[in-house]
């Protein structure tokens, strides 16, 4: 139950800090509006270290859904445990998300453009190609599990000093955003898009728009073939 508590609450933080960055940039009345896509990817980075430094000895600090079936799948974690770890972050996903909108509620209101709006809670890509996003996605989230399992299964994530090994998490977070990032916007997660585009299409936002559901499985289908990929490749490369 305290995995599970700790999936659930360590996601709603990564989701609250990560799309509120996102709000901050990207909002009209807020003090870092147009701060910039460098403002994001360290905002997001951040995000996700720091609950991951919180609640890394009480669950692992997945956070996300895909990691977990991708753990399961080389045999790193129990199938037993997959499904309630995946409903604790996708609920974790939606608070979270519900809360940005809660503290940005009046920069919300102060924003028009749907799109603008809808990019605070999920993500969304520059060039509409669902096979590609579908890649794009896949390949980010392959970059993501490969070297989290590559870099875990190698030791070097046990530096001695509590919490430090989590600098690994933001140094790949970081390194997918900056690089790969460009094309759809590094979902990488489904508790991290799904969820908050749940929570866009129920909360009432002023001038919101369409949540975009034609979109809405390309970071949930290529998230999942990333990850099966990246730790199979990564058991077979360390373990071979």
């Amino acid at each position: 139950m305290l995995s599970y508590m700790s999936e659930f609450i360590g996601t709603a933080l990564l989701v609250l800090l990560g799309d509120g960055v996102c709000a901050a940039v990207n909002l009209n009345k807020s003090g870092f509006k147009g701060a910039g896509a460098v403002y994001i990817m360290l905002g997001w980075g951040l995000a996700v270290m720091l609950p991951a430094m919180a609640f890394g000895a009480q669950s692992g600090a997945h956070f996300n859904p895909v990691l977990t079936v991708g753990l399961a799948v080389i045999g790193a974690f129990p199938w037993a445990a997959v499904p309630g770890y995946i409903l604790a972050q996708m609920l974790g996903g939606l608070v979270g998300a519900i809360l940005v909108w809660v503290v940005y509620r009046p920069q919300f209101a102060a924003t028009e453009d749907a799109d603008t709006i809808r990019g605070t809670f999920c993500t969304g890509p520059q060039i509409r190609n669902i096979p590609q996003n579908i890649l794009c996605e896949a390949a980010a989230t392959f970059a993501l599990v490969f070297f989290i399992v590559a870099i875990g299964h190698a030791g070097m994530t046990n530096v001695g000093d509590v919490g430090l090994n989590y600098f690994f998490v933001y140094a790949i977070i970081m390194s997918c955003g900056f690089s790969l990032g460009g094309t759809t916007g590094f979902a990488m997660n489904p508790a991290r898009d799904l969820s908050p585009r749940i929570a866009h299409a129920i909360l009432p936002i002023p001038n919101k728009g369409s949540s975009d559901w034609g979109y809405a499985l390309v970071p949930v289908v290529g998230p999942l073939i990333g990850a099966i990929l990246g730790a199979l490749l990564a058991n077979a490369v360390i373990l071979g």
